[in-house]
């Protein structure tokens, strides 16, 4: 990936314990830059254990380390509604993040990389299915409506992002990042399929790798100044159009199948089946575009691992939350 710039800086890494978090200290240090973990759980890249919930935590931490810009990759989860309550994402998700701008503006900083994602995009109706074709979601998908705590303060996020660059001229990039955890689905049971059938028909419209999200990241942290402030989708481009919207609802593996000729042979190899239809399409084409950031590992590039009975180019661990999945990093961090 291009480099811009060679001033290296001291990062504040928020998540730095997460799956995403680890790959980002990874990347940020194997090119000189200075990170600093902060997660409210130790880990190998964590240097500081903590919440960004408190402001003066927060401000010790800018204070103590030098900080110079911030990746804020923190925040409590869609699977942790079940286990927090609505206040306690507001505390996280929005203070937690108020606390980091404020913070970031006192020290100066020119830049500022929040983690988003996709799922505040969706509503209850486009979660719902109903219409007769899929919803072509990209970053000017309006009015956005979602559908639970997590995705109201992850937009309060985004509009606090916003404000402050307004305000402040702090620049700030938000990336709002598709499905790329290891673990199986929340809600497995809606699927006849495997974990790693599931993850690979996703690369059609809604996933992609932890190590492209990683180098979105990077991309993101390195235009940030010239960017000033931008919002993007971040997933494997999808390699419908707008024209298969009608027919990727009703028969989604005869457009699959006119796409790639081979899917369904190389799929039933694996007795893996194709989906029958396909509810939404996630367009990454703005960070294309503006960022030139495009995912490396698209559903053809699963494809190809297909053909040559190689090893799958993203992580499946159902047991992830309650191991460290090494292996799983490091086939992501290399592939």
């Amino acid at each position: 990936m291009e480099q811009i710039g060679t001033h290296r800086q001291r990062v504040l890494l928020t998540g730095s314990s997460g799956w995403l978090g680890r790959h980002l200290a990874h990347r940020f240090k194997a090119r000189g830059d200075s990170v600093i973990g902060l997660d409210v759980s130790s880990g190998v890249h964590t240097d500081v254990v903590g919440s960004i919930a408190d402001p003066r935590f927060v401000e010790g931490v800018f204070s103590e380390y030098g900080i110079e810009a911030v990746v804020h990759a923190a925040t409590l989860h869609k699977p942790d509604i079940a286990r927090h309550s609505a206040s306690r994402f507001v505390e996280v998700n929005v203070r937690g993040t108020l606390n980091l701008l404020e913070a970031a503006v006192r020290a100066g900083h020119e830049k500022f990389v929040f983690t988003s994602t996709t799922s505040l995009m969706i509503s209850a109706s486009i979660r719902a299915e109903r219409g007769d074709r899929a919803v072509w979601l990209d970053r000017d998908t309006a009015p956005l409506e979602p559908r639970n705590i997590y995705g109201v303060t992850k937009l309060a996020a985004e509009n606090l992002c916003r404000m402050v660059h307004l305000e402040q001229g702090l620049s700030c990039v938000v990336l709002r990042t598709a499905r790329f955890f290891p673990e199986g689905d929340d809600l497995a049971h809606r699927h006849s399929t495997s974990g790693e059938n599931t993850k690979t028909n996703e690369f059609l419209h809604r996933r992609l790798t932890v190590a492209d999200a990683a180098d979105a990241h990077l991309r993101a942290f390195d235009n940030a100044t010239d960017i000033g402030f931008g919002v993007y989708v971040v997933s494997s481009p999808p390699p419908f159009s707008r024209d298969d919207l009608y027919e990727l609802k009703q028969d989604a593996a005869s457009v699959i199948s006119r796409y790639f000729p081979d899917a369904s042979e190389l799929y039933a190899r694996r007795g893996w089946v194709l989906p029958t239809t396909i509810g939404r399409v996630y367009d990454p084409s703005h960070a294309e575009l503006e960022l030139g950031f495009r995912c490396r590992t698209d559903f053809a590039a699963v494809l190809d691992c297909l053909r040559r009975d190689a090893p799958l180019p993203f992580a499946h661990d159902t047991s992830y939350f309650t191991g460290t999945p090494a292996d799983a990093f490091d086939r992501e961090l290399n592939w």
